[in-house]
């Protein structure tokens, strides 16, 4: 066995190892429960327990691994794979008990995406993409969509001011021309629905790794394209990020250098 297909394979378990453990506390879950991280983000014991399950997993398969996750932070020193780990990404949406959240697992190795996991287990949708073999939902292979008119456009953003102004001016320029732009709460998930041809671009001012590593290589694997705000191949290292079908990548570039 390769290692990219006992990676997959491993990050396919812990995905949905951690996410019958969600909707376990999904289903229970009290906002009472909340607490408040950093820049008012929400954190649930669902995204700490979500988290001991994937580490437990990938320590005990790749105990040389190198991991960034959310909650956790960086660990290992070792090796050219980099697990990168967002436990419960939508934790929002997750309180309000809106099913539109998900476990995010990406795998880099000399910081190039190889391996990509998104788990939806409320909607019962896992997202697979391996480097240079496509993208994948629930075992069947798919691809961006070729719309340019009738676009459906998503954002999101980061803690700082600075970031969400950014992406408030750019909600606002889409929205006064009619051209359909929200924001649905889960950055890992709407690069999903960009690969998926569900939706033509997510926009991120100020991502973090965690956020977004195994989206951009669905995008990537499905057609689409992923760069920075200037319009150079994202790698893991950049905080802003466009990912689209590429058709209508350079109208969105353009829009972002007038805001």
């Amino acid at each position: 066995m390769n290692d990219l297909k006992k990676i997959k394979g491993v990050a396919v378990l812990a995905a949905k190892k951690a996410g019958k453990e969600l909707i376990k506390r999904y289903k229970s879950f009290n906002r009472n429960t909340v607490k408040l991280k950093a820049h008012h983000e929400i954190l649930t014991q669902a995204d700490l327990a979500s988290e001991k399950i994937i580490l437990s997993e990938i320590r005990k398969n790749f105990p040389d691994h190198r991991i960034l996750s959310e909650e956790d932070g960086m660990s290992g020193t070792n090796g050219n794979y980099l697990w990168i780990i967002d436990p419960l990404d939508g934790s929002t949406n997750f309180s309000m008990h809106n099913p539109l959240w998900c476990v995010s697992i990406g795998v880099a190795c000399k910081n190039e995406v190889v391996i990509g996991v998104i788990y939806a287990p409320i909607l019962n949708e896992i997202f697979i993409a391996e480097k240079g073999k496509g993208t994948f939902l629930n075992g069947k292979k798919i691809k961006v969509s070729g719309h340019t008119e009738k676009a459906l456009h998503t954002f999101c953003h980061g803690r700082s001011q600075k970031e969400i102004k950014r992406a408030l001016r750019y909600y606002r320029h889409q929205k006064l021309r009619e051209l359909d732009c929200r924001q649905m709460g889960s950055a890992a998930l709407e690069l999903a629905y960009v690969a998926s041809g569900r939706t033509e671009s997510i926009l991120i001012p100020g991502t973090n790794p965690w956020d977004v590593a195994a989206g951009v290589l669905l995008v990537r694997e499905a057609g689409g394209k992923v760069t920075n705000f200037k319009g150079k191949r994202w790698d893991i290292k950049e905080k802003d990020i466009l990912a689209s079908n590429g058709k209508v990548h350079q109208m969105i570039l353009k829009i972002v250098k007038k805001i």
